[in-house]
């Protein structure tokens, strides 16, 4: 049975997944590069994204063949630029967060498939992108955001930046325990980005609370857990939820966006409220072209979809949600907090 009559006939959501995946690998190009769309630039954070969907369509040698092309684009300093187009720099500004990401993918990919062979292969990439970010990692914890293309490091950091590098360097360290390698510096590091995370605001210097992805990812990440992921998503649930639509990316502006809105549904459901991430799926889950791939957003209460591209990566964190919510494949529980809570002793002691 295949993914899309699996889920049609367990679940009755209308979702074609093949459809979604298929529109993912039809912007690859023949060398693994994922850019946001045909003609886009790529950036390495986003051509991860696109690549987990991959993985849970079960698209792996495509997902491999993304991870290859970041490991030969990949610096001596583990770090990537910002952005390429055609393979080409576009943004030559060097970043914490793109630096990361990979571990996400990586850990993504043996939860999906069991596969060590792969771990061992990409793990000097994943370990050179981490070691790049924690050299940026400010006195209070905080990761500074980027060094500029003259390689000065910007002592700016931002929260949302932080929180994904949070969850890059958890799955960097869960890697590193399935090879049997010890990284006790990065347990230091994780435990001192957590606490700047969750305790300490005034640290990220550059306001962005106008922004959905400040408000939920310290929860996607797992810094924040149980009741206090709570409070924060119930603070501004109303300053970002619009019923029945979705999530606005940005509070001010009359615009939602389906990547936005499932990475909430990935944080409620990685702080255990199943039924509510269902129901904020199910608000988007027709939002698809005629070809069954999803709509970046729309604006509202016009109805209007924009812009009209498909983006690889809003369409690869649908199935990361679907994952998440479904139970599709093993690695759906990689944001779930009882996942982590379960490995803490064995990860980070």
């Amino acid at each position: 049975m295949n993914a899309k009559a699996a889920l049609s006939l367990k679940h009755d959501l209308s979702l074609d997944i093949d459809a979604v995946c298929r529109s993912i690998a039809d912007a690859q190009k023949e060398n693994g590069d994922i850019p946001w769309s045909e003609g886009d630039k790529t950036d390495p954070w986003d051509l991860v994204e696109a690549a987990m969907g991959l993985t849970v369509g079960g698209y792996h040698s495509k997902a491999v063949a993304a991870y290859s092309w970041l490991k030969e684009k990949q610096h001596e300093d583990g770090s990537w630029y910002a952005s390429y187009r055609n393979g080409e720099p576009d943004d030559r500004t060097f970043d914490t967060n793109m630096s990361s990401y990979i571990a996400v993918g990586a850990f993504h990919y043996y939860l999906s498939t069991g596969d060590t062979g792969f771990l061992e292969w990409i793990w000097d990439t994943v370990r050179a992108g981490i070691n790049f970010a924690l050299g940026l990692q400010a006195p209070g914890g905080e990761i500074y955001w980027a060094k500029n293309p003259q390689g000065e490091t910007d002592p700016m950091a931002l929260l949302t930046g932080s929180s994904s590098v949070y969850m890059s360097l958890k799955c960097a360290l869960a890697i590193a325990n399935v090879l049997g390698i010890d990284m006790p510096a990065w347990k230091s590091s994780l435990v001192r980005l957590g606490e700047a995370i969750a305790n300490r605001p005034h640290l990220f210097n550059v306001a962005k609370s106008r922004f959905s992805m400040d408000w939920f990812y310290p929860a996607l990440c797992g810094a924040l857990s149980g009741d206090k992921a709570r409070r924060r998503i119930d603070k501004h649930w109303k300053r970002f939820v619009v019923k029945d639509l979705g999530v606005k990316c940005v509070s001010d502006e009359p615009w939602i966006t389906i990547a936005e809105t499932c990475e909430l549904v990935l944080a409620l459901s990685a702080m255990g409220d199943e039924e509510i991430a269902k129901m904020v799926f199910g608000w988007i889950q027709d939002r698809c072209f005629d070809d069954g791939s999803y709509w970046c957003g729309f604006t509202f209460p016009d109805m209007v979809v924009w812009p009209a591209q498909k983006i690889t990566w809003t369409n690869g964190v649908v199935l990361l949600a679907v994952d998440a919510l479904y139970n599709l494949t093993p690695a759906g529980r990689i944001f779930d907090h009882g996942f982590w809570a379960s490995e803490h002793r064995t990860l980070f002691s």
